[in-house]
């Protein structure tokens, strides 16, 4: 015999289970977020880069070594 559950109800019992997961463990969700925001930036970083000129190597090196 299977049992049948309503939308609405199976919408408040997920809900109140990640409710409890977040709270419970606020680290997962907090990475979660993280992980998140870091794609969105790099997205937004990718599609920047599109529209700019290309640089070599050795100036991104000479950038990241302070030399420039």
């Amino acid at each position: 015999m299977q049992a049948v559950i309503d939308e609405g109800r199976l919408k408040e019992i997920l809900k109140t289970a990640l409710i409890e997961v977040f709270e419970e463990k606020k680290s997962l969700f907090y990475e979660l977020m993280t992980e998140a925001m870091e794609d969105m930036a790099l997205v937004r970083a990718i599609k920047e880069g599109e529209n700019t000129k290309s640089v070599s190597r050795a100036e991104v090196f000479s950038i990241l070594e302070g030399k420039a």
